[in-house]
């Protein structure tokens, strides 16, 4: 097994609670620590929680920051069968909730029939996402502007976090989130999402149609810089198709550090209420 003692941990004592449990999925440039907030709430609504990382992160952001390079090499496809291997060590099938690259990994993870309720945040496209809004591609640049940065990590200035993710906060909690949240974030899963749609052999591909997918609420920032309303609608479309429960909320003037900027108890109030309308029981794992 892949999984740290935290992530063991962590599995551990959601099957002796007993409580249906929530999976959360962070994104690009984030680390698992980002969610505390949010599990700290989910678990306040009887909720056993998880928050694994991608593999090899390193625990805190101090950790992170001294050794960047540790997040080089990471693709999509390793993120998301970390994940169905802790998902696949629990006793119940879980809500999942992912925000931006996580968003795109928790649909990958609806899709091979893993989540009994999922919410994807801000999701990065998949295959078949047709619309590349200038400010998607702005906020790719600093990283798919230069080839060699494919097995590189890419650490955010200042000034490109404030553009692709806070955008619609004042300039002093930017800063702070800045100075809090982001570490360096691996290269291929932006090359792979650039090429998704001309390469049919990409990791980049969600199963829309299962039955299995189960309940599905999509969130979506209207000033999202690095996620528009043009790929969130798109994704939308995609996964209507499914014959589960399919929504899709747009909150007003929010950027793409809707989870974890001052305001993230808004988005967890409505992902909160779409996950106690649609995780029952919750089943045995498979």
């Amino acid at each position: 097994m892949s999984l740290t003692s935290r992530e063991k941990d962590e599995i551990t004592r959601a099957n002796a609670s007993g409580l249906k449990p929530v999976v959360f999925v962070h994104g690009l440039w984030m680390l698992a620590s980002s969610w505390e907030p949010w599990r700290s709430f989910f678990e306040e609504n009887g909720y056993a929680t998880l928050a694994p990382g991608w593999p090899d992160d390193p625990e805190t952001v101090a950790q992170a920051r001294a050794n960047p390079r540790v997040f080089a090499g990471k693709s999509v496809k390793q993120v998301t069968d970390h994940m169905a291997e802790a998902i696949g060590a629990l006793s119940r099938r879980p809500a999942v909730l992912g925000h931006s690259f996580g968003g795109l990994i928790t649909q990958q993870l609806a899709g091979r029939g893993l989540a009994t309720v999922s919410v994807p945040m801000d999701s990065a496209p998949f295959r078949g996402v047709l619309p590349l809004p200038l400010s998607a591609l702005r906020s790719a640049l600093p990283v798919i502007g230069n080839p060699a940065n494919y097995r590189r990590a890419v650490a955010l200035t200042y000034d490109q976090f404030r553009y692709s993710f806070a955008n619609a906060v004042s300039e002093s909690e930017a800063k702070r989130l800045y100075e809090t949240y982001p570490v360096a974030g691996s290269g291929i899963p932006l090359f792979q999402a650039a090429t998704a749609n001309v390469n049919p052999f990409t990791e980049i591909k969600v199963d829309t149609r299962t039955p299995q997918r189960g309940p599905m609420l999509l969130i979506s920032g209207e000033k999202d810089h690095i996620a528009p309303s043009a790929i969130a609608n798109a994704s939308y479309r995609k996964q209507k198709r499914n014959p589960a429960p399919t929504v899709i909320h747009e909150i007003p003037n929010r950027g793409h550090s809707l989870v974890f900027d001052s305001g993230w108890q808004e988005v967890a109030e409505a992902a909160l209420a779409f996950v106690k309308e649609h995780h029952e029981g919750g089943g045995e794992a498979s």
